[in-house]
């Protein structure tokens, strides 16, 4: 952007002691919008003071944040959130200046070696075989324990660079991969879980709570691929005192899994000096649990 006389009044502020006058500073500069990150990062980088950094770099997040409130919106509102786009935003609150195409590469080869083995005459559970087979022996995808330690095991390009990510962000991958394919399989509510049910073909994922357990044949571990039947998820659930509810087996809708994934990134940011970070998290929460019916 062309750096203009208020521009350079207002970078000239940025180190100004007075609270007051710094939030006047950011708030003015937010609304230049992203054309004037260029010019704040040329100021970061002439700029000797850390503390002064400190605050361009805040300005910097803000700027981007707010681009990202408003892509989620725009995205929350589409006729059909896609799942995948929705995580890769997730990501970029992270990494803002994230490229797409590596990640959409890698989804790409993993959908078309399982296509590859797939053919209309499999049963539903071969069809499983086939997507655990290509997903975590040949791709070689792990699941590691749910901690909040690290933001990294949630973000899909991260996961995938790294080949190992929770049961979330591998049950997004898992579901991704079965809509490319137009298999019938879909997360579902089951608590503390991120399992995957497979869905009678002929099912439309669509209707009253107490259709969907009838239509589900097996279900899916998403961390490890591994199969269970409904006499195994009954069991947990009366393992953890869980009634069986019919809505445990409703699929999540696509704005319902971003909002469950951007809820606990915002876990992993709970040190004083992050807390900026878990509010500004849970406000895109509020945001996408606005649009959900």
């Amino acid at each position: 952007m062309q750096e203009t006389k208020e521009l350079n009044a207002l970078f000239t502020l940025i180190d100004d002691p007075d609270e007051v006058v710094y939030t006047t500073v950011t708030e003015k500069l937010v609304g230049y919008g992203k054309p004037v990150i260029p010019n704040l990062e040329h100021l970061w980088e002439t700029t000797p003071n850390e503390e002064i950094q400190e605050r361009i770099e805040m300005i910097i997040h803000r700027l981007h944040f707010t681009d990202l409130q408003n892509d989620f919106t725009e995205w929350v509102n589409s006729p059909c959130p896609d799942l995948l786009f929705g995580a890769l935003l997730v990501a970029k609150f992270q990494y803002p200046d994230l490229q797409t195409t590596p990640v959409l590469q890698d989804i790409e080869k993993i959908r078309r070696n399982v296509w590859l083995e797939l053919n209309s005459f499999l049963t539903p559970l071969e069809q499983a075989n086939v997507l655990s087979s290509i997903i975590y022996n040949y791709y070689h995808l792990k699941g590691i324990e749910l901690k909040y330690e690290n933001p990294d095991d949630f973000f899909l390009h991260k996961v995938l660079e790294a080949k190992k990510g929770n049961a979330i962000a591998n049950s997004i991958i898992y579901q991704i991969i079965c809509e490319k394919l137009e298999v019938n399989a879909r997360v579902i509510n089951i608590p503390k879980q991120s399992i995957i049910a497979f869905f009678n073909s002929e099912f439309e994922l669509a209707g009253p709570d107490a259709q969907y357990r009838e239509q589900i044949h097996f279900f899916v571990d998403a961390t490890n691929g591994q199969a269970y039947s409904h006499t195994d998820i009954e069991t947990y659930l009366k393992r953890i005192g869980a009634s069986l509810e019919p809505a445990y087996f409703r699929p999540k809708t696509h704005p319902q899994i971003i909002k469950h994934l951007v809820g606990e990134v915002a876990k992993c940011f709970c040190k004083e000096d992050q807390e900026y970070k878990q509010q500004e998290l849970m406000q895109l929460v509020a945001l996408i649990d606005e649009f959900i019916v």
